[in-house]
């Protein structure tokens, strides 16, 4: 490990035990940028930053769950095998390689069909997978595609699935505001209350402790 991987190490791991503290489930880490239009680096690229991390965060918080975010199965598989459960975070809606790995770990996996809700008749095909539901805000096709995916989330109930929504200072909040990311912490939680109320059980946000208070309040009223 040279010098700059133990840095990169201790910094994830800093981030990790502040989230945890923070009251964060789950930590998802990602090698891969996967924002729209950005370009994706190698897949060994992607396992040199991911697995040390991993490994730190592993050997510093054995009980977290993790979660990776990836949308290459080589890269899964090897993670699997090397640190046991995870969930498996695909942006991209996967493959039938996909499908078939995590089955074989049966491991979580968190499904992205992008706003298309008619890719949920994949669900037909594995019924008792343990498969997490995202409707993918953000590769919906825009604002107002994003929102109307929003408004039909309840529709997803039907699945018995939990349901992940993932809004936190995205585009959707600040381009119809005329905000910058930065400035979208309360635009975003009066949309985790939304999704709260239509189905929502998993939040995914950069301000885990303001999102935490947001889900004990909710819990109260409900």
């Amino acid at each position: 490990m040279t010098s700059d991987d133990q840095i990169d190490s201790e910094r994830i791991v800093l981030w990790a035990k502040q989230a945890l503290s923070d009251g964060a489930s789950i930590l998802d880490i990602g090698a891969c940028s996967t924002r729209p239009n950005s370009t994706p680096v190698s897949e060994e690229e992607e396992w040199r930053r991911l697995a040390p991390s991993l490994e730190a965060i592993r050997l510093a918080c054995p009980s977290a769950t993790l979660s990776i975010d990836t949308f290459r199965p080589s890269v899964a598989q090897r993670a699997l095998e090397l640190f046991g459960e995870l969930i498996i975070n695909d942006i991209s809606g996967g493959s039938e390689t996909m499908y078939d790995l995590v089955a074989r770990y049966n491991a979580p996996y968190i499904f992205t069909f992008s706003g298309d809700y008619s890719r949920l008749a994949i669900l037909d095909e594995y019924p008792t997978a343990n498969w997490i539901l995202d409707p993918g805000f953000g590769f919906c096709g825009g604002v107002d595609a994003d929102y109307a995916c929003l408004r039909k989330i309840d529709s997803l109930r039907a699945y018995n699935r939990d349901i992940l929504v993932g809004v936190s200072r995205k585009s959707m909040l600040y381009k119809p505001l005329g905000l910058t990311p930065d400035e979208c912490l309360i635009p975003t939680q009066a949309l985790h209350l939304y999704a709260l109320e239509h189905g929502a059980t998993i939040l995914r946000t950069h301000d885990v402790r303001d999102t935490y208070n947001i889900i004990t309040l909710w819990s109260k009223i409900k």
